[in-house]
């Protein structure tokens, strides 16, 4: 009888499938902690890696908090600074910025929209406050 029972659930949850991939940014809370990490290393290697930059310290919160722009059906956004290790701790002036999209499921790299020399606040984009990730 189990493997009865295995089956069905295993036919509805495919039957399903095309909600879960629509809403799993919603169903599953570890898709937004998984595409953190992505951005962050993702960042640390186009950056020079650990021995030279160390990413803004919202990239290691597992609520993520200003780090995130978006976070939808269509993926994540994040936007962050970095500098050289300990600059956040020492008060040092940030030496870069990234802003970095990853696919919905939190796998991959859908794109850089911005990795440089910090952009002046009143010229970055400013988040769509009708597209703000829920908390």
């Amino acid at each position: 009888m189990r493997p009865l029972l295995a089956l069905t659930a295993c036919l509805a949850l495919l039957a399903a499938k095309p909600a879960l991939a629509q809403n799993s940014y919603e169903l599953f809370p570890f898709t937004r902690q998984r595409a953190t990490n992505v951005a962050r290393m993702y960042a640390e290697r186009l950056n020079g890696g650990l021995t030279t930059y160390r990413p803004d310290s919202c990239m290691y919160n597992r609520g993520v908090g200003a780090c995130l722009i978006k976070g939808d059906a269509k993926g994540y956004i994040f936007r962050f600074l970095g500098g050289p290790p300990g600059w956040q701790i020492l008060g040092l002036a940030p030496t870069a910025e990234s802003e970095i999209e990853v696919s919905a499921d939190g796998r991959t790299v859908v794109r850089v929209i911005y990795n440089g020399v910090p952009r002046p606040v009143d010229q970055t984009p400013q988040p769509d406050p009708q597209a703000a990730p829920s908390p």
